[in-house]
């Protein structure tokens, strides 16, 4: 006799049969509404919990984000500020080589004097005195009475030594008179005169006869009268000239050739000793 089958058994076959048949029907596309029917909300569900997910995640993670980005922005700060301090000295040196490489150009057109350089360390500050102090004083060879110069004029003289440093007095200084030659951008006859300054610091030259021909934007040079200066080194330039008939003199306005307010080296010429001339 033949025994029933088992219902397990039977339940088991009709699934598979089951399972084989909607297989065969998927793959034959007949079940794709179907499928779109269901898994859309699902889709839908899904989204949803992911974006909660997500928004999540970074509200827990948002602060390390931000201290970690704070650290970077500061790391970058701090590495701008030190290219910009580079920046500052790579100028600085180049502003300086320049300087020294025009004060190297005067000295070889000056081989008759013997230099020493030397750095601006002060100014002085009263309105009514114009002065620097330099770096070099007696134990540098520095005596009173020394021209001092840069590659674009005359800038004084020294007027007080110590043994590392000097006080230098300037040529715009009120106290300050530095006997001058006019030569014409022409190469006319020289002209002379006595530079001094007033107390706003402008440079004008006194004493010129009435009947001598200055042209605005002439040369002036120091004349070597007097003994105090070297002949021949360029003072300014004519600005402006006020001439009447009535005066004795005419007096002619001068822009300085050096930058006073720029001075970082000058030159001092230590063979050059004062003479004291009487006239």
């Amino acid at each position: 006799m033949m025994r029933n089958p088992s219902p397990r058994l039977l339940i088991a076959s009709i699934l598979i049969l089951i399972s084989i048949g909607l297989l065969a029907l998927h793959l034959a596309g007949f079940l794709q509404p179907a499928e779109d029917l269901i898994t859309r909300p699902l889709t839908a569900v899904q989204g949803w919990i992911a974006l909660r997910y997500n928004a999540l995640r970074d509200l827990l993670t948002s602060p390390r984000d931000v201290a970690a980005l704070q650290a970077e922005i500061a790391r970058l700060e701090s590495e701008n500020a030190r290219l910009q301090q580079e920046i500052v000295a790579l100028r600085e040196q180049a502003a300086e080589a320049q300087v020294l490489a025009a004060l190297l150009d005067y000295v070889r057109a000056q081989p008759e004097n013997r230099y020493l350089a030397a750095n601006v360390i002060g100014r002085d500050v009263s309105p009514f005195l114009r002065s620097i102090l330099i770096d070099k004083g007696s134990d540098a060879g520095v005596a009173r009475g020394m021209p001092v110069v840069t590659a674009r004029g005359l800038v004084g003289r020294v007027v007080e030594v110590f043994a590392s440093y000097a006080r230098v007095q300037l040529i715009t200084d009120p106290a300050t008179s530095v006997n001058v030659k006019f030569q014409s951008t022409e190469g006319g006859p020289r002209r002379e005169g006595v530079l001094t300054a007033r107390i706003n610091g402008e440079a004008f030259v006194d004493f010129i006869d009435l009947d001598v021909d200055i042209q605005e934007d002439e040369l002036v040079l120091t004349s070597g009268l007097g003994g105090n200066y070297p002949a021949d080194i360029p003072v300014g330039r004519v600005l402006s000239i006020r001439r009447r008939d009535f005066d004795l003199f005419q007096q002619a306005t001068i822009q300085p050739s050096v930058d006073f307010e720029s001075l970082d080296i000058v030159l001092v010429i230590v063979n050059f000793r004062p003479v004291a001339a009487q006239p």
